[in-house]
C-alpha cells in the first residue's frame, strides 16, 4: 500500500528535521522531542514518545516525548513485556500492542529503541496507513539514531585519544616531511610557552636547540624509530631521551616525523651525583684501608729517624773528627729529613694528626698559601691571577691543614706549568654559590693538562706520573683526605682550552652547625 502525499511528503522532510535538531543543539534528546512533536501534530496523536536502548544495562531510556508535563529519563528493562516499549523491542515492524503503536528502532545489527505513539483512536487516517508510516519512520530514524550514536562514539574516542595525549608528560611534536609541525601535545607548547595553535605550520628548528634541530633533520623518517643518546637542549631546558617515529598515512607512506623528546635532566643529574658519590665513597674506602696498614709503620718509622737526625745533626755540628766527611753527611741528614717528612706525610694521611677547629676565612689561608710559594713562583716565571670573591662566609677547620692542602695544589700546578714549556700563568679564585652556604676555591693552571688515563686516580695515595725520586704520590692524596676532613669535596678536570682545573668545596660554618 502506497503512503498518502502527505505522509510521504513528511517522511522525506524528516532526515533534513532531525539533522538539523542535532547539529543545532548537539542534542540527540532534543532533536527527538522536535521529531515526537512533529509526529503528534501530523497523525493527531496524544503523545508520543521515544525511547532509546542502552545496551550495557540492558534497559530502555525515555529520550524525549511530545509531552513535556512526562519527566524524561526514566528507564524499564528490556524484558518488562507488560510495557509496550520493551514489546515493540522485539517485534520486526511497526504494529499496534493494544491501543498504541509501537515501532522499533533498528540500526546495523542491533537493536536501537522503540517510538511508541499513543492515542489514535480518532486519528483522521487510515490504520493500515498509520502502521506503514511508522514503520517508514522507524527506519528513518534509526538512520539518523545510528549516524548520531556513531558520531559521538567517534567523538568520545577522539576526546579520550585528545585527553591521553595530552596528558602525557613528555614533549611530543608531529612534523611533515619539511619539519613543519602539525601536531603537539600540552606538555611541548607549556615547553616552549607557545599555545597549540600558534605551534602549527612553524618549523620545529624555531623551538629547539640547533644540536637538537640537527639531528631531527638528520633523521630519515622512512626509517624505523630511531633513539638518540641523551641531547642537551638550552632552549627546551634540560636533558633530553629524544626519539623520532616516522609518520605513516593509511597507504602506508612515510609523511613525516612523531618526534617524543622524554625529561631526563633529574636522572642525568642524579646518576651524576650517584657517580661522584661513588667515587668519594670508593676513594675513602682506599685511604681508611690503606691507612690502617701505614699508620702503624709510620709511627715505627718516625722514632729511629729522629734518632738518626738527632746524632746526625751532633756529629756535623759537634764533631771535630766528621770534619773531612761533613759533606757526605749532610747528604745523609737531608735523605733521613726527606724520609722523615714522608712518614709525617703519612702520619696526616692516616688522619694520625689531630685536627684543631675553628672558624676561619679561606681567603686568608689561600693567601698564607701562595705567600710562602712567592718566591718560588717568582724563580719560575709564574704569574699569579687571583680572584677574590666578596664576604665569603666562614668555614670550621684547621688553618695549618688546609694551607697544606692548598700548598700541595699549587705546588702540583707550579710542576705543570714548568713542565708544559708554554705561558706560565696559575688562575686562582674564591667564591661563593648562590645559597651562600659553601665556599668554592678553584685553581687552574696552563700546563698541558691530565691525561684522561690518569684522572680517575689523580688522587690515589703512592700514584704519581713522575720521575723516581721526584715524588711520592702523596701531595694529592693527602690534599684529598684533608679537604675530606672539613666536610668538603675536592674534583680535577681539564680546562676546555687546555690545563687543569682543581676545585675544592668547602661547607660553610652554618651549614655545618646546622
Amino acid at each position: 500500500m502506497s503512503l498518502d502525499p502527505a505522509l510521504h511528503e513528511a517522511l522525506r522532510d524528516l532526515p533534513l528535521l532531525f539533522s538539523r535538531g542535532v547539529s543545532a543543539t548537539l542534542s540527540l534528546a532534543t532533536a527527538l522531542e522536535t521529531v515526537a512533536r512533529q509526529i503528534c501534530d501530523l497523525l493527531g496523536a496524544r503523545r508520543t514518545a521515544i525511547w532509546v536502548h542502552d545496551r550495557r544495562a540492558r534497559e530502555l531510556e525515555l529520550t524525549a516525548t511530545s509531552d513535556p508535563a512526562v519527566v524524561l529519563g526514566v528507564r524499564i528493562a528490556t524484558e518488562d513485556a507488560s510495557h509496550p516499549a520493551a514489546r515493540g523491542l522485539r517485534v520486526e515492524r511497526a504494529q499496534f500492542v493494544g491501543p498504541d503503536l509501537v515501532a522499533p528502532l533498528r540500526g546495523w545489527r542491533r537493536a536501537l529503541g522503540t517510538v511508541v505513539i499513543e492515542g489514535l483512536e480518532h486519528a483522521p487516517i487510515d490504520r493500515e496507513q498509520v502502521v506503514e508510516f511508522a514503520h517508514e519512520l522507524g527506519r528513518q530514524l534509526s538512520v539518523g539514531i545510528e549516524n548520531v550514536q556513531l558520531l559521538d562514539e567517534v567523538l568520545r574516542q577522539r576526546r579520550l585519544l585528545e585527553d591521553t595525549f595530552n596528558s602525557l608528560v613528555d614533549l611530543v611534536a608531529v612534523t611533515d616531511r619539511e619539519l613543519r609541525i602539525v601536531q603537539t601535545n600540552e606538555a611541548f607548547a607549556a615547553r616552549v610557552h607557545v599555545a597549540r595553535a600558534e605551534l602549527m605550520q612553524r618549523t620545529i628548528a624555531e623551538f629547539v636547540a640547533p644540536e637538537t634541530a640537527a639531528w631531527i633533520a638528520s633523521v630519515d623518517p622512512a626509517l624505523a624509530p630511531t633513539g638518540s643518546s641523551p641531547i642537551e637542549d638550552a632552549r627546551l631546558g634540560g636533558t633530553f631521551l629524544l626519539t623520532a617515529t616516522p609518520l605513516i598515512n593509511q597507504e602506508g607512506h612515510a609523511v613525516g616525523r612523531v618526534l617524543v623528546a622524554r625529561d631526563i635532566t633529574r636522572q642525568t643529574r642524579l646518576e651524576a651525583e650517584r657517580a661522584a658519590l661513588r667515587e668519594r665513597l670508593a676513594q675513602s674506602e682506599k685511604l681508611a684501608s690503606l691507612g690502617q696498614f701505614v699508620a702503624g709503620i709510620a709511627h715505627e718509622m718516625n722514632n729511629p729517624l729522629q734518632g738518626v737526625l738527632g746524632h746526625l745533626e751532633l756529629l756535623i755540628e759537634l764533631t771535630e773528627a766528621a770534619r773531612p766527611v761533613r759533606r757526605e753527611l749532610k747528604q745523609i741528614y737531608q735523605d733521613a729529613d726527606r724520609a722523615a717528612k714522608i712518614v709525617r706525610s703519612l702520619l696526616v694521611f692516616t688522619g694520625s694528626h689531630r685536627m684543631t677547629r675553628k672558624r676561619m676565612q679561606v681567603d686568608r689561608v689561600l693567601t698564607r698559601a701562595l705567600a710562602s710559594r712567592r718566591a718560588s713562583l717568582q724563580r719560575g716565571n709564574i704569574e699569579v691571577t687571583r680572584r677574590q670573591g666578596t664576604e665569603l662566609p666562614r668555614v670550621v677547620g684547621d688553618p695549618l691543614l688546609l694551607q697544606q692542602a692548598l700548598l700541595n695544589i699549587l705546588i702540583n700546578a707550579e710542576h705543570a706549568v714548568i713542565e708544559g714549556g708554554g705561558a706560565r700563568r696559575i688562575d686562582v679564585a674564591s667564591s661563593t654559590d648562590d645559597s651562600r652556604e659553601h665556599v668554592l676555591l678553584t685553581v687552574r693552571d696552563t700546563g698541558p693538562g691530565i691525561p684522561p688515563d690518569v684522572l680517575p686516580r689523580i688522587f690515589d695515595p703512592f700514584f704519581t706520573t713522575k720521575e723516581v725520586g721526584q715524588g711520592t704520590g702523596l701531595g694529592l692524596a693527602i690534599t684529598y683526605g684533608i679537604v675530606q676532613e672539613h666536610g668538603g669535596t675536592i674534583s680535577a678536570s681539564n680546562a676546555a682550552d687546555g690545563g687543569a682545573v682543581f676545585r675544592v668545596d668547602l661547607p660553610s660554618a652554618e651549614l655545618v652547625v646546622k
